[in-house]
Parts: C-alpha cells; structure tokens; sequence
C-alpha cells in the first residue's frame, strides 16, 4: 500500500491552483473540469509520478467547523518536506506568504507553519538526522 493522493479542503480552487503552483511550485498533474469545479491534483516537481496532492472545494457541511478549529489551534491541516527550513521560510517571506510560526527546532526536525490563502495552515520541515 502506498499513499495516492491526499487532499486539502481549499475555499478557491482557482486560488489555491495559483497559491501552491506559483507560489510554492507545485505542478498540475489533473485539472478536469467538473461543473462549477475540477478535479485538481498537484505533484511535486520532478516527481510526477508520486503522491498527489488533491485541492477539493470545500463545500462539505463538516468541512468549515472543522477547519475553524484547526485554525483557532494553530494546527497544520498537512506538512511538506523541504530541504532546508529556514532557506524555505525567507524566500516564502520574500513573496508575501504570511507565517504563523516561525522556523523552530523540535530536536532533529525543524518547522514552520504558514497560511496557504485558501483556509489552512500548512507546515513545512526539515529533518537534520
């Protein structure tokens, strides 16, 4: 068993599309239009063939009490792996991300948590093992 894909409850599609391509350079794997909406995954550069990331409308009833309180807590709604932390956090900073929580070190992992624009909080690490 593998991970396929795992998804994110995101308010814009559209938005998101634009937020994690040209922002934190993911790359469209599927956009198919359907209806008002797509099915929208992501993939890392490079890895075209791994994990996908799916973008889903967040139109669910359950989804904007759930994710209210994930943001009232300050609790990323996922993580991404990033070579170096704080390399990561200046040059998000330098294109307008707003971060929530500066890079900290929690032993051998280092992260930082930002708002992707569309109603998470992502995190992002490093792991220095």
């Amino acid at each position: 068993m593998k991970i396929y894909i795992s998804s994110l409850m995101v308010t814009d599609q559209n938005k998101a599309r634009d937020f994690y391509t040209e922002i934190l350079g993911f790359v469209v794997k599927h956009d198919i239009p359907l209806g008002e909406h797509s099915w929208l995954t992501l993939v890392s550069p490079g890895n075209e063939d791994g994990p996908e990331l799916g973008l889903e409308p967040a139109e669910h009833p359950a989804v904007k009490p759930f994710r209210d309180a994930l943001m009232e807590d300050g609790i990323p709604a996922t993580s991404f792996a990033v070579e170096d932390v704080y390399a990561e956090y200046e040059r998000l900073l330098a294109l307008g991300v707003v971060f929530t929580q500066k890079p900290t070190e929690m032993g051998p992992v280092t992260v930082a948590t930002f708002d992707d624009t569309c109603g998470n909080l992502i995190q992002i690490s490093s792991y220095a093992g």
